[in-house]
């Protein structure tokens, strides 16, 4: 998908490490504006090209007086005053955009942290009066805090502290909020969002599915060449298979679809899946068998990461023969391997292709996205790696995937290696798991919860516990539930179940998994943990 050719403005994020920097993203194309993030540190030639209507400055973990603190390039700001693009700092970006143009920033005599109030001191562009609350309740999370604004900016908000809340220059088009309006925590801030980017900044709304898909098939057609075969990788996930729906509505039989059973899958994965595929679907789908492959590589293997890799080569190696094959029945060997990364994929992965990021920290690698080998042989088609999980549910059901399919939890690329805590092919380890994972979610199902969790799955741990059945001592596994309620994936929450709920689902599993004497919960959120445990 070519930013240039969406049919709305296009408000760009320059990212400085905030963990809440693509809440802004995802919360500006919530309002059918079409929002990107790249580094903050990114060259100026690199935002020009891109054409923003909007400027966002995100947040972020450092302070202006560090000497190697990121910033925006050099021209940057006359750039934007002289194109008529209007610039929003965010916490950090608020300080950032006041030492650049000769404020000054200090370290603040008090933190501010969480939920504070600000009194907002008159109406103005940013909060015109009957916009926006006089007094509101907002998340804060900063160290330093502006005491000199530059020339031509006005304080137009206070924390109770007397901290600078929020500050704008309207002839300049610069604007700032000491604040976070994309978390929800700021009761306000989609409202003062919204009025931002249709009010002050006149932008265009115009980001919806329907645009996307018909840009992605253009896209598609365009790289493939007319005589061109494509592999798809399916997984049995939601991402694969609208990546893959989407491809084949652009260039159909040509389309060489592969589902690899590599040993690592759910209870009964590999027959319900692959009876969507054919029922369901209709998509051509060749089943590969490489579960001694994938278990032998894996063998004593207990660093995520590394099985992660491992995975990761494993595929391509499948791939790469299955090409060979088809190169054999065709004669002409496919080009391109198409795969269902996501926005939150290439976010969360090291380092994220083409953003250059070196401001946030990273959080893990996929198969898909940071555990491909430099010798490659297939090209790669990426036609979701622009979008949200929610987002490519509302593109798979503009392509008729039927809706049962879309709404299925989320299930990792390196399938249980990950929910395996340890080494995957000592013992039993997969087959509990199995067994726990469909008690847990099949109760999910009867309980009428499903569709109100984003993702639930059992993880088992490489501890054992004293217990005691059936009048006899036992030193048996334990295994942990999670659940969480999520929009994207980028933050979530732990599910709360009914205390009836658990223990129903903690009999159930001891008393039906052989080996499993001890079940737990996990009840963080994230931040500060990830989704998957590895």
């Amino acid at each position: 998908m070519d930013p240039k050719n969406v049919k709305s403005d296009l408000v760009l994020i320059l990212d400085y490490g905030s963990q809440y920097t693509h809440l802004i993203t995802r919360r500006i194309r919530s309002l059918s504006v079409f929002s990107l993030c790249i580094s903050g540190t990114s060259s100026l030639a690199t935002i020009t090209d891109l054409n923003p209507s909007v400027v966002i400055l995100s947040g972020g973990p450092h302070s202006v007086h560090t000497p190697d603190s990121p910033s925006f390039p050099d021209g940057f700001l006359s750039w934007a005053r002289s194109h008529g693009v209007v610039v929003l700092g965010i916490c950090y970006g608020l300080q950032l955009l006041v030492q650049r143009l000769g404020g000054d920033v200090r370290v603040g005599h008090k933190q501010e942290y969480g939920r504070m109030e600000i009194c907002v001191d008159k109406p103005s562009a940013l909060f015109p009066s009957g916009k926006v609350g006089k007094r509101q309740v907002v998340w804060m999370s900063h160290g330093d805090e502006a005491v000199t604004l530059p020339d031509g900016f006005h304080v137009i908000a206070r924390s109770d502290q007397g901290a600078v809340a929020a500050i704008e220059n309207p002839s300049a088009k610069f604007y700032g909020l000491q604040y976070h309006p994309e978390v929800t925590h700021t009761e306000e801030g989609m409202d003062t969002l919204r009025h931002f980017l249709f009010d002050v900044c006149g932008v265009e709304a115009g980001w919806n599915m329907e645009d996307v898909m018909e840009e992605e098939i253009k896209v598609i057609n365009d790289t493939v060449g007319p005589d061109e075969h494509v592999i798809c990788a399916l997984s049995g996930g939601v991402d694969s298979t609208v990546a893959a729906t989407l491809v084949h509505k652009a260039i159909g039989g040509r389309l060489h679809c592969v589902f690899v059973d590599n040993g690592l899958l759910r209870y009964k994965e590999r027959e319900r899946v692959m009876e969507t595929f054919e029922k369901d679907l209709h998509l051509p789908v060749v089943c590969v068998d490489a579960v001694d492959q994938f278990l032998t590589k894996l063998k004593g293997v207990t660093d995520p990461e590394t099985k992660r890799k491992i995975i990761g080569k494993e595929f391509i190696c499948i791939f790469d023969a299955f090409a060979q094959e088809l190169e054999a029945k065709l004669g002409k060997k496919p080009a391109y391997l198409v795969q269902g990364t996501l926005y939150p994929d290439v976010i969360e992965s090291c380092p994220p292709p083409g953003t250059g990021r070196t401001h946030s920290h990273t959080i893990k690698s996929h198969h898909n996205v940071g555990g491909l080998p430099k010798d490659m042989k297939l090209k790669l088609i990426e036609p979701l790696k622009l979008l949200f999980k929610d987002e490519v549910r509302q593109l798979g059901k503009i392509l008729n995937v039927p809706e049962a399919f879309l709404k299925r939890h989320p299930f990792p690329g390196p399938g249980l290696a990950v929910r395996v805590l340890g080494d995957v092919t000592e013992g039993n380890a997969l087959d509990i798991l199995r067994q726990v994972d469909e008690i847990f979610i099949q109760s999910i199902k009867d309980a009428g919860l499903y569709d109100s969790i984003w993702q639930a799955f059992a993880v088992f741990l490489p501890v054992r516990s004293v217990g005691v059945q059936g009048d006899q001592r036992t030193h048996s596994h334990v295994v942990a539930l999670r659940a969480v309620t999520s929009h994207d994936g980028m933050t979530a929450d732990w599910y709360y179940f009914e205390h009836k709920f658990l223990d129903d689902v903690a009999r159930k599993i001891c008393n039906g998994v052989r080996g499993v004497n001890r079940v737990v919960q996990d009840i963080t959120s994230k931040p500060p943990s990830t989704i998957e445990w590895e």
